[in-house]
């Protein structure tokens, strides 16, 4: 287990007092992940950075109290930043709020019908491709925001210009350009070195609060004259009214569209992340429908307040779990933090460099692009897997996020293609004593994920049990991260499992 502290198994008492420390020590540390992240995520997004925090609060006040992930923390993700990029450019800043009104009511909808369970059932291999393709498009993107240059329209054109930039740079004639990309690079080596360098007792104070306060630092000790975080005296006056045209946007088919993208994509990321927050700790599971629908509401809310959408977070949920967050209040609080701080003090947002926002981008898209991960499934699960990431992170790249989601699944229903007359995977459970058994026959593809993970769910806690795999033929790469993550988390538990006829991918 990663979490430093980790959050209370059900069942184990703790003193009230003792939970309202660890809590409040948690949401503080989030809130100071959350804030330059809010802020660079709407700047990604081409909206102004109190968008972002509106979101954040949002995210905290509203979907904390209602999430089916306790220990999730939701907000403006980088993995919609260019998607939200592509709808403002292609239908315009107006659209945005129809959009996510109708996202959050497809989540809402999904998770009254119970359909968290399939987004389980995407590949991995197609996950990681999309968020490896985003992960490209922001360091592409923000690259020109070290420069105090805005982005291109695309991707491509914005890799295409990345060498005119750097050899723009005239430094015997320091300029803005020029200026801002120092500001860059400080924020970029502060944040990383202080990644590495930092002391424990420290390790709770994130690298990216550090690397924006170095940039800050700097162009303010030196009065440069580089381009600042624009936000208004009032969270208030950021909010942005439906208008009158609001509802008549939900006829364009434009729109509709976007909201299934939006909701599809948001879903994925958000459960994806609930489900490795819930590796990183021994307390309360994911409810998977409850979580969409607690998004949907946050959705439909940004939605209302002219905002950026919302999705469960890793970065933020990772670091609330090591912080020791033991119950829900922490996310929660999180978002009171946020909102204290942009209503008391907007003039020291206002002092932010947008480079070092851009800067903050830069590193967290480089780290979305995951090779360990692309090398894993090479060795455990043979050629298809690494060439759908491939196929699906470059068609992210030069087309758009959609086309490549679109993409890799497409590819991934070749994996079905050797077991087209074993699709069907049946279970068998039996039970007597300390001992429960659980038989399977049938190929374990990603088309039986969910069935798969409520078996798995069911089976009890303080058992000896026995997995046989016996008459399972096929063991996809999407079953078998799921099943070997259930292994892990069972016997970190102290659980006694065994597993018959185990594959090679499960060795």
């Amino acid at each position: 287990m990663s979490a430093a502290v980790a959050p209370l198994k059900p069942g184990v008492s703790m003193p009230r007092l003792s939970l309202l420390g660890r809590d409040l020590t948690a949401s503080i540390v989030v809130f100071l992940v959350a804030m330059p992240l809010c802020m660079g995520i709407a700047v990604a997004s081409g909206v102004a950075p109190e968008k972002g925090l509106i979101t954040g609060i949002v995210g905290g006040l509203i979907v904390g109290f209602i999430a089916g992930s306790p220990l999730q923390v939701s907000g403006p993700a980088a993995g919609l930043a260019v998607i939200v990029f592509e709808l403002i450019r292609d239908q315009g800043l107006s659209a945005l709020g129809p959009i996510l009104v109708a996202a959050g009511l497809i989540q809402v909808i999904a998770g009254v019908f119970r359909l968290g369970g399939w987004f389980k059932a995407i590949s991995p291999a197609v996950v990681h491709g999309m968020l490896a393709g985003i992960g490209v498009l922001i360091v592409v993107g923000q690259f020109h925001v070290l420069f105090d240059a805005k982005p291109l329209p695309s991707g491509l054109q914005n890799l295409a210009a990345m060498p005119g930039r750097m050899f723009g740079l005239d430094m015997t004639n320091v300029a803005a350009a020029e200026w801002a990309f120092v500001v860059g690079l400080v924020t970029i080596v502060a944040m990383i070195g202080w990644e590495k360098l930092r002391p424990a007792s420290l390790r709770l104070v994130p690298g990216a609060l550090v690397g924006v306060v170095a940039g800050t630092l700097l162009a303010v000790a030196l009065s440069l004259d580089v381009t600042r975080v624009a936000v208004p005296a009032s969270i208030v006056a950021a909010i942005s009214a439906p208008d009158a045209g609001f509802w008549s946007r939900f006829l364009s088919p434009g729109v509709l569209t976007s909201a299934l993208a939006i909701a599809f994509i948001a879903s994925a990321e958000t459960l994806l992340s609930a489900a490795a927050v819930d590796k990183m700790h021994d307390g309360v599971r994911t409810d998977y429908n409850k979580e969409l629908r607690a998004q949907g509401i946050g959705n439909l809310l940004c939605g209302f307040a002219g905002a950026l959408p919302m999705t469960g977070v890793i970065v933020r949920s990772s670091a609330n779990v090591q912080a020791g967050a033991a119950t829900r209040l922490s996310t929660i609080l999180h978002g009171a933090w946020i909102l204290g701080f942009v209503a008391l003090l907007p003039w020291l947002l206002r002092a932010i460099p947008m480079a070092a926002l851009g800067a903050i981008l830069v590193v967290t898209g480089f780290r979305l692009v995951n090779l360990v991960h692309v090398r894993h499934l090479a060795r455990d699960h043979g050629l298809l897997p690494p060439v759908i990431w491939a196929a699906t992170l470059i068609t992210v790249v030069a087309v758009d996020l959609l086309t490549g989601v679109l993409v890799g699944i497409g590819l991934s229903l070749l994996e079905l293609v050797p077991h087209l007359h074993r699709l069907r995977l049946k279970v068998f459970e039996e039970g007597e004593g300390e001992a429960h058994r659980v038989s399977f026959t049938g190929a374990a593809t990603f088309v039986s994920i969910p069935k798969l993970s409520d078996t798995l769910d069911r089976v009890p806690t303080g058992k000896v049990v026995t997995l046989d795999l016996t008459n399972v033929p096929a063991v996809d790469h999407s079953s078998a991260e799921l099943l070997r993550d259930w292994l892990g988390r069972r016997r970190a538990a102290g659980d006694q499992v065994e597993v018959t006829g185990s594959p090679r991918s499960l060795a």
